[in-house]
């Protein structure tokens, strides 16, 4: 199996034989992808069973239509990562619209903050998981274990500044999980997440 920051040939390769029908290729993808594709999705819905049915057709999707994603336009991890987040939030939409109209609690624009709090947590995990190890390490360190930058540098063996510039630039990327396209326009597949 590949590792983990696939490059951009292996991005190819995997289009190329997903085109070519190889069934070994979708179930290599699978392996690589399903747990990213779940989370987001059960991030964005809160329901296993319909996470389950998002994670079942992102994976049709790509067997299906392989040649939709083109590898000039960015890795696969992101190009599956915002199909998922598509289809994750075309089916809250309508679900929660459809209970809307069962005569459900709530306004259109109820309906639009939960998707947009959907979306920016789907996105901050997506970051979270995506970003580098040494940027990640030292934000688990400081979130979860409540760590100053001082006691960051210590834990990781790296000096104070290091352990500043880590946290400094964990946190930027983090903070663009807040900016998302005007609700109602999740990414295109192809872009990045």
């Amino acid at each position: 199996m590949a590792t983990k920051d696939a490059p951009p040939r292996w991005d190819r390769k995997m289009q190329q034989r997903l085109a070519r029908g190889e069934a070994a290729a979708l179930g290599e993808l699978y392996d690589r992808f399903a747990s990213l594709v779940h989370g987001l999705a059960h991030r964005v819905l809160d329901d296993e069973r319909a996470a389950d049915g998002i994670t079942r057709e992102v994976f049709l999707q790509l067997w299906e239509s392989p040649e939709v994603y083109d590898p000039k336009h960015g890795p696969l991890r992101s190009w599956v990562a915002a199909l998922t987040h598509r289809l994750a939030v075309q089916r809250l939409r309508a679900t929660e619209t459809a209970a809307l109209a069962r005569g459900g609690e709530g306004t259109t624009e109820d309906l639009e903050r939960k998707v947009h709090h959907a979306s920016v947590a789907a996105r901050a995990d997506y970051i979270v998981q995506a970003m580098p190890t040494p940027l990640r390490a030292a934000l688990e360190l400081a979130y979860f274990q409540r760590r100053d930058y001082r006691q960051t540098a210590t834990d990781l063996g790296v000096t104070e500044d290091e352990a500043r510039r880590r946290l400094r630039l964990g946190l930027q990327l983090l903070s663009t999980a807040h900016d998302t396209r005007p609700s109602g326009t999740p990414p295109e597949p192809g872009g990045t997440a």
